[in-house]
């Protein structure tokens, strides 16, 4: 999966969380799963405690940061 595409998995709408980015829809912002990354939470155990999210979106968290 390229950048472009890791990206279209971040959404940002005003009204959910003031428009902060989030993974797909989910209600689960970027900045969570960056300060989980941040503090050594593996991405395996991030995937373990959040069921609903993919490898791919931890990701595009990840690229969303760098671009």
């Amino acid at each position: 999966m390229d950048e472009r595409q890791l990206l279209s998995r971040i959404t940002v709408n005003p009204k959910i969380f003031g428009g902060k980015p989030i993974i797909r829809r989910l209600r689960i912002k970027v900045e969570s799963i960056l300060a989980l990354l941040e503090q050594g939470v593996t991405p395996e155990e991030i995937l373990s405690d959040y069921p609903d999210l993919e490898p791919e979106d931890i990701r595009a968290c990840l690229a969303y940061v760098r671009r």
